[in-house]
């Protein structure tokens, strides 16, 4: 029996929210924690063992063979990522616009998701003397994390109306980091005691298991092509371009909506900083704080503490997402966004200066505060400022398709500044321009929205 979607349903709203729940492992697991610590040691190790330790820029690296041809280990995984976006970039465009002329959101949601999934338990293959073919699993569990996230936003304005969207967008974020937070536990206490060791990639396994799994209660509840009327559209063309010219649309609508153009544009820059903040916290910290291999405390230890860290970054940034939120209504969203950047900036110039492990705990805490809250917090801005319209999947794939852009150049730039300098934190001074750019366009969008409401008063 056909279930009747009804906007604002508690029910559904809740099943959206459980796919970041069932998504996040990923983001934590995969791109943030285990597997570039696993990445790190397995390829430093090999370097080491292989004759493949090079001085670049007056600093000691390890270096990896891919195709033939020499990289920095680190700077080979931000590549791989940099070309994973690029690949959503191109793909994602074609496939929302058929989501909308064909209402398929939800297929496209649940292969992407599958893709991902099992790209992620194929990493239990993992081997270093074959990279290039190793590689290709980081690279499909990027595609397919990056791809979902499209369709699993643009439901946000269907499944809710906007004043909700703030609220809604925290309590996914926030139940992203619980649950990830959660398997991430459970791996390191099986770890701990023998049964699955990291090692052995028993872990990726279940990060696969976990996303597909739970994504279930998502495509169970989430309104498909038969709970509701489908707006049925006359290709002018091959069905196949479609998406590219609904980008194209957006684009020239956008000129009748500055206020958007000036967000996407902030969102443009300052996300470049956060995502690659995101990717790249947890090799800055292996390589760049002194951590002290032998030390009776736990906490000065490399692997304790970095994984302890990344805890510490998930659950502040649950009370983050929600402070954020709570501070976007008394202050507006976009000054709220504003004070997040600056904070951000903060984050950046700490990150250059420090050293020691008990630092990195200072700078992880700030992290996890305004890591949460400013995604949630753009997401939900976004959805509030678009007009009128049933095109949700071709404005949210214009929105992912800036930010896959600046995740192609983010990683890309971090990884080759490295490359040159042999110095992650000479990248860094580039994530903080980044942010700072971000809060000149934030005050730019802020004005023009004022200008636009004593106009419309």
């Amino acid at each position: 029996m056909t279930r009747i979607f009804k906007k604002n349903d508690p029910k559904v709203i809740k099943a959206w929210t459980f796919y970041d729940w069932a998504n996040s492992v990923y983001n934590l697991i995969i791109s943030t924690a285990i597997f570039p610590i696993f990445y790190e040691g397995i390829t430093g190790k090999h370097a080491r063992e292989n004759g493949l330790v090079s001085e670049v820029g007056g600093e000691t690296v390890e270096m990896v063979l891919f195709f033939g041809r020499q990289f920095v280990n680190t700077e080979l995984y931000s590549y791989v990522y940099s070309a994973s976006f690029l690949i959503v970039v191109l793909m994602v465009p074609i496939l929302s616009g058929i989501a909308d002329f064909a209402g398929t959101k939800k297929q496209f949601l649940q292969f992407f998701c599958y893709l991902g999934a099992i790209s992620c338990a194929s990493l239990y293959f993992f081997d270093v003397n074959h990279l290039e073919r190793s590689m290709l699993s980081v690279f499909f569990a990027s595609i397919g994390f990056w791809g979902s996230l499209v369709f699993y936003n643009s439901f946000l304005l269907e499944i809710a109306d906007k004043d909700q969207h703030d609220k809604i967008s925290a309590q996914g974020f926030s139940k992203g980091y619980i649950g990830s937070v959660l398997l991430l536990v459970t791996i390191l206490v099986l770890n701990g005691t023998g049964i699955l060791p990291v090692s052995k990639g028993v872990p990726f396994v279940l990060v696969g298991l976990w996303w597909a799994g739970f994504a279930q209660y998502t495509y169970y509840y989430l309104p498909g092509k038969s709970h509701y009327p489908v707006r049925v559209k006359e290709p002018n063309h091959n069905v196949f371009w479609y998406g590219y010219r609904e980008l194209r649309k957006v684009w020239r609508e956008l000129r009748n909506y500055a206020k958007i153009k000036w967000f996407l544009a902030s969102y443009f820059v300052y996300n470049m900083g956060v995502q690659t903040v995101m990717l790249l916290a947890v090799l800055f910290a292996s390589k760049e704080i002194d951590w002290i291999k032998d030390s009776p405390e736990w906490w000065q230890t490399k692997e304790t503490g970095l994984i302890v860290s990344i805890i510490l970054i998930q659950l502040i940034a649950i009370a983050g997402a929600y402070v954020l939120s709570n501070l976007s209504r008394k202050m507006g969203n976009l000054r709220t966004l504003m004070l997040a950047t600056i904070i951000w900036v903060v984050c950046t110039i700490i990150a250059y200066f420090i050293h020691l492990p008990v630092e990195f705990y200072g700078l992880a805490v700030l992290v996890g505060f305004v890591m949460g809250g400013i995604q949630s917090l753009s997401r939900s801005t976004y959805s509030k400022m678009l007009p009128p319209t049933d095109d949700h999947a071709s404005y949210f794939s214009f929105y992912d398709v800036m930010e896959k852009i600046g995740l192609i150049i983010g990683p890309f730039l971090f990884g080759f500044l490295e490359g040159i300098s042999g110095s992650m934190r000479v990248s860094v001074l580039m994530l903080m321009t980044f942010f700072i750019i971000g809060f000149l366009l934030l005050i730019k969008t802020r004005k023009v929205a004022l200008s636009q409401e004593l106009i419309e008063d």
